[in-house]
C-alpha cells in the first residue's frame, strides 16, 4: 500500500513538474490551434546541449569510476534493448492486419532511447536528491544501437524472403552484414549519440569542470522545458496520424513503456545485488527502457526500413509512448526504488 500511495502522490505531483507541465502545455497549445512554432534549429540546439551536459558529466565521473562496475550494467542494457525488440516483434506478429515491417519498426523505436525522457528522469532524480552513477546515462547507446540494428536486420530479412526469395542464402548473409555495419555507423554518427559520446570524451580527457558548472549545468532545466514544449506540440499533431492506423499501436504504446521499464528494473536489481549498482542507477536503466527514441531512432528507421509507415511507429511513440514514459513510468520507478532499496 505504501508503494501505491507513494506512486499516486508522485503521479499527481508530476503534473506540476516542469517537464510534464511543459509537455502538456505544448499539447494544449496545439489543440487550441495556435500557430506557435519552436524553430527546428532551437530544438536541435536544446537536444545537443542536454546530451552534452549528460555526456560531460558522465565522462568526468568515469575518470573516478571502476570500469568493472560498469560492465554488468552495460551487458544488461544490451540485453534489455534486444528483449524489447523481440517482445514487440512477437506482439505484432500475432495481430491480423499489421504489416510486419511496421511492427518491427515500432518495436525498434521503443527499444531505442529517448534523450528527452532520459533528461526528464534525471531532472526529477536530482530534484528528489536520489544519487545515481554519473556514468549511468552513458548506457544510452548500449540499448539504442542494438535495438535499432536488430529491428532493421529482422525487417530486411523478412522483406528479402517476401520478395519470392530472389536472393540465395549467401546473399542474405551479405545483406545482413552490410545492414548491421551501416546501422552501427549511422547510429554512432547520429546527432544524439554523437553529442553524447563527444561530451563523454571531453569530460573524460579534458578539464571541463569550469565550463560544466558555469554553462552546461545551469542551462539544463531551461533547455529541457523547451524540449518538452516542442514534444508536446508534436505529440498532439501525431495523434491525427495515429488515428489513421490500427488501434493496436496505441494499445502497445500505452503498455509497452511500463513493461519494458519493469524488465529493466528487475535486471537492474540483479546488478545492484551483484556489483552494487545504485538505486538511482536502476531507475535510470528503467527510464532508458521505458523511453522510445525521438532523435536518433526515426531517421535511422526511415533509412533502414523505408517501406514501414512512419505514422505507425512515430505516432505511437510521440503521441502515447513518451507521455506514458514521463508521466507514469518515471514516478513509478522512483517510488519502487524507494520502497525496495
Amino acid at each position: 500500500m505504501d508503494l501505491v500511495a507513494d506512486f499516486a502522490i508522485r503521479f499527481i505531483s508530476q503534473f506540476q513538474s516542469p517537464a510534464l507541465a511543459f509537455l502538456i502545455g505544448g499539447m494544449v497549445v496545439a489543440a487550441l490551434g495556435s500557430k506557435l512554432q519552436i524553430p527546428n534549429a532551437i530544438y536541435q540546439f536544446a537536444v545537443f546541449m542536454l546530451l552534452m551536459r549528460i555526456g560531460i558529466n558522465g565522462g568526468m565521473e568515469i575518470k573516478e569510476a571502476n570500469l568493472l562496475d560498469m560492465l554488468l550494467p552495460a551487458v544488461i542494457t544490451v540485453i534489455v534493448g534486444v528483449v524489447i525488440v523481440l517482445l514487440g516483434a512477437f506482439f505484432f506478429s500475432r495481430l491480423k492486419g499489421i504489416k510486419k515491417e511496421d511492427g518491427l519498426a515500432t518495436a525498434g523505436l521503443f527499444g531505442a532511447v529517448s534523450a528527452s525522457t532520459l533528461a526528464a528522469g534525471m531532472a526529477l532524480l536530482e530534484e528528489e536528491s536520489i544519487v545515481y552513477e554519473a556514468w549511468a546515462p552513458a548506457l544510452y547507446p548500449f540499448m539504442d544501437i542494438p535495438a535499432l540494428i536488430l529491428a532493421i536486420v529482422l525487417a530486411n530479412l523478412y522483406l528479402s524472403k517476401k520478395d519470392n526469395k530472389k536472393t540465395d542464402k549467401t546473399d542474405v548473409k551479405n545483406v545482413e552484414k552490410t545492414t548491421v555495419w551501416s546501422i552501427i555507423t549511422d547510429s554512432l554518427r547520429s546527432s544524439a549519440i554523437s553529442a553524447l559520446l563527444l561530451g563523454m570524451a571531453l569530460g573524460l580527457f579534458a578539464k571541463t569542470d569550469y565550463v560544466f558548472d558555469s554553462f552546461y549545468d545551469p542551462m539544463f532545466k531551461g533547455l529541457l522545458s523547451i524540449l518538452m514544449l516542442t514534444m508536446g506540440m508534436e505529440a498532439y499533431q501525431r495523434l491525427n496520424e495515429l488515428r489513421k492506423v490500427a488501434h493496436w499501436y496505441a494499445i502497445y504504446a500505452g503498455f509497452a513503456p511500463i513493461i519494458h521499464g519493469l524488465i529493466a528494473f528487475g535486471l537492474g536489481y540483479i546488478a545492484h545485488i551483484l556489483v552494487g549498482f545504485s538505486a538511482g542507477g536502476v531507475v535510470i536503466l528503467s527510464i532508458l527502457a521505458a523511453s522510445s527514441s525521438d532523435v536518433s531512432g526515426p531517421p535511422t528507421l526511415r533509412a533502414g526500413i523505408p517501406s514501414a509507415n512512419p505514422s505507425c511507429y512515430i505516432g505511437a511513440s510521440t503521441s502515447v509512448g513518451t507521455p506514458v514514459a514521463i508521466a507514469v513510468c518515471i514516478p513509478l520507478f522512483i517510488a519502487m526504488a524507494e520502497a525496495i532499496f
